[in-house]
């Protein structure tokens, strides 16, 4: 039968309880060490946290420090119901105005078939479709290769208009049902006069293009070879949009006009009888708010490090990385930044053109300042980006911000430097946590082997003594 055993049933000793307590003092220097790696997890988040901030600054840094933000424009039509104008992105468009008069839309080439019973075939072979431009009843075929569908004789309109779409030819097949059956409905993917299509039908076993008007020639569209097929229909050929600008004439294969204008587009939604002014101007707007977002992001990445950073002496305690001197170098680097001078130009300094310092450190915006500030662009932007000349090779404020920022979230940079420099603390805090739970436990084994030993010495000695005991009890009876 298995015995039972347990430390101090020997000895009569609180065994478990002083192994415990002995072992909780070897674990005493974990309070410490868990505490630190709560404050250094939480100053990693707060370093994140300063990373994010600090990108969103180098965001409006950047937009400040280019020449194109400066020479932003707004476009207006009189009508935008007939033309529309928006930035076309490649290039800058200078303040002007333009008169545009449309003359024509730009419309895609489109025709029908006869109609068919829905339910049968229309003939069989393939349909040759080419792209390429209709003048005067001549067609010329664009660079592309014609692209031929193959019609089985069983095959419906509905079936054929499938097989139509699924080709990639440059047209797209409708069907049209009505009293008298299905009709197919014929249109070029695009618009524009290049845009056209020409369709031939070829019985199998021919070479040549079927022009009877009969069988599969029924979905032919080929004028120059005469008038059969759906060129017996109502045709709407393709057609460039014309209009002019200012009284100069100018096409577009779609309706929308891109860079007639360097920097502009146009799109064309109706014609029109008179012409529709469009105005160019300065986006001032849009300038005025680049600095308003550099002001907001600054103010909360200066905050966030203020508030990290301070003792707080109502409450007795001292912010997450109070002491840290990265976080303190930052602030000190960006406050600097901001209340320098820039060389040459009409303005020198942010608040010259009221972007102040407020006691707290923050930023704030004198708007009436700053719109007055806008009357004088280049020296506005030769204050943010230095480039008012030619021979001007200074750095203009958001330039240097820009700099600044990239230094700071640079992967060898003030930001991940600390960042890796706080994980590795965490890491060896780590190491040190399992190094004091490795003691703890060796000395718990220890102890359990020193007590097991003792236990057992002390039985025997138990035993001894009971049987000299219970020997000198005998002899005392013998003797009596």
């Amino acid at each position: 039968m298995a015995t039972i055993s347990s430390i101090g049933l020997g000895s009569g000793l609180e065994v478990e309880s002083i192994i415990t307590k002995l072992v909780e003092l070897e674990k005493a220097p974990l309070t410490q060490l868990e505490a630190k790696a709560a404050l250094i997890t939480t100053r990693i988040s707060t370093y994140s946290q300063i990373k994010s901030l600090a990108s969103t600054l180098s965001d409006t840094a950047l937009k400040l420090s280019l020449s194109t933000n400066w020479k932003a424009v707004a476009a207006s039509s009189s009508d935008p119901s007939a033309v529309s104008v928006t930035g076309s992105g490649t290039s800058t468009p200078v303040a002007s105005a333009f008169s545009i008069q449309v003359q024509q839309l730009a419309k895609a080439q489109s025709t029908s078939t006869e109609s068919f019973p829905s339910a049968s075939g229309v003939g069989f072979g393939t349909l040759d479709i080419q792209l390429g431009e209709w003048n005067a009843g001549s067609f010329t075929a664009g660079a592309g290769s014609a692209i031929s569908v193959a019609v089985a004789a069983t095959d419906t309109p509905a079936q054929i208009a499938a097989k139509i779409n699924a080709a990639g030819a440059g047209v797209t097949a409708t069907v049209l049902t009505d009293s008298t059956g299905q009709r197919l409905l014929v249109r070029s993917s695009a618009t524009g006069e290049a845009s056209g299509f020409r369709i031939q039908a070829v019985n199998d076993g021919d070479t040549m293009p079927d022009t009877s008007g009969t069988g599969l020639s029924r979905l032919a569209f080929d004028p120059e070879a005469g008038t059969f097929g759906m060129a017996t229909n109502t045709v709407q050929y393709g057609q460039d949009a014309q209009a002019t600008i200012n009284s100069v004439p100018i096409t577009s294969a779609s309706n929308t006009f891109t860079d007639v204008i360097p920097g502009l587009s146009f799109t064309a939604t109706k014609e029109t009888t008179t012409a529709v002014e469009v105005s160019i101007t300065s986006d001032t707007a849009t300038m005025k708010k680049s600095v308003q977002d550099f002001v907001t992001a600054y103010n909360a990445f200066v905050s966030f490090i203020s508030e990290a950073t301070k003792y707080n002496a109502g409450a007795e305690e001292a912010g997450l990385l109070q002491g840290d001197s990265a976080a303190i170098s930052m602030q000190n680097a960006l406050r600097a930044l901001v209340g320098a001078t820039a060389s040459g130009g009409a303005f020198q300094r942010l608040s010259d053109i009221g972007v102040s310092v407020q006691q707290d450190g923050s930023l704030a915006i004198d708007d009436s300042k700053l719109t007055n500030a806008m009357k004088d662009l280049d020296s506005v932007r030769n204050l943010f980006t230095g480039d008012a000349t030619e021979d001007d090779t200074s750095d203009g404020f958001g330039v240097r911000l820009k700099s600044l920022m990239s230094g700071l979230l640079a992967t060898n940079g003030t930001i991940n430097n600390r960042t890796e420099g706080l994980k590795s603390e965490e890491k060896q805090n780590t190491k040190d946590q399992d190094k004091v739970n490795d003691r703890a436990e060796r000395v718990e084994t220890r102890l359990r082997r020193q007590y097991t030993a003792l236990d057992a010495q002390m039985a025997q000695l138990n035993a001894l003594n009971t049987y000299i005991e219970q020997q000198v009890a005998q002899w005392n009876k013998s003797t009596k």
